[in-house]
């Protein structure tokens, strides 16, 4: 298995031009949602020149190419990304709250039924 790497389609997020959801290269169909695939060297050298539009020099790449080492290290950076939610065990920042002070829309004074709809003129510099 040392002449093989996996490849995977990237995930689609339109705003950064991944969108792309399958792509079929040598009778393997790639699906996005499906991960990694272990391919032969010459169909990854391949994948690793395709990109999300056709004919596009400036479209970002369609696929990660990898070794089973990098593969890895990809999916724990991914997976420590996305947990978002803290834990108690976590250190976490103190949230300050608002001084006793602050403004708040109840102590803004209330409208007029009457109220000038006019506008203002501007004072000429």
């Amino acid at each position: 298995m040392d002449n093989t790497y996996l490849v995977r389609l990237k995930a689609y997020d339109a705003r950064r031009g991944h969108v792309l959801r399958r792509y079929t290269y040598a009778g393997i169909k790639f699906q996005e949602e499906r991960g990694w695939y272990r391919v032969e060297k010459p169909v990854a050298d391949y994948l690793r020149t395709v990109r999300q539009l056709p004919g596009d020099a400036y479209s970002p790449l369609a696929f990660d190419v990898s070794t089973d080492a990098e593969a890895k290290s990809l999916d724990a950076t991914e997976a420590d990304e996305a947990r978002v939610k803290r834990s108690a065990s976590d250190e976490l920042k103190l949230s300050p709250a608002r001084p006793s002070g602050t403004l708040t829309t109840e102590d803004l004074p209330k409208a007029n039924e009457e109220k000038d709809t006019r506008r203002a003129k501007r004072e000429k510099d």
